[in-house]
């Protein structure tokens, strides 16, 4: 009995010890589950901000064709990284739950889409 309470407390220490140190990461296993959900759907919409990025840079033969490419590969990275943090969000990896993809979230403040140069 007495080795039973001891190893239930030992248990209950180091449960305590991992909940208080989650609580000091900058993120937080809740916010990589929805970064990864946000990232899976929001995904495809990387092949027309990238094409519309290189619009603006670079010329509509650059985004037409560069352009496609670039947001094609973005859209797979992105959904990728989505599934990835979706079936990791409870483990801490990377390190702290730092994010994977820039931007964290495609349309954030950070980040917005626009339709027209000012």
């Amino acid at each position: 009995m007495k080795k039973t309470l001891k190893y239930a407390t030992v248990f209950f220490l180091l449960i305590g010890v991992i909940a208080a140190s989650t609580a000091c990461y900058a993120q937080s296993p809740i916010r990589k589950l929805g970064r990864g959900v946000a990232n899976f759907f929001t995904g495809p919409f990387e092949i027309p901000k990238s094409v519309q990025e290189k619009l603006f840079a670079d010329g509509p033969v650059a985004a037409v064709t560069y352009g496609v490419f670039d947001g094609i590969y973005k859209s797979v990275l992105r959904c990728v990284a989505g599934v990835y943090e979706v079936a990791t969000f409870p483990i801490p990896i990377p390190a702290e739950y730092d994010i994977i993809v820039e931007p964290e979230f495609l349309f954030g403040p950070d980040e917005p889409y626009v339709f027209g140069q000012d």
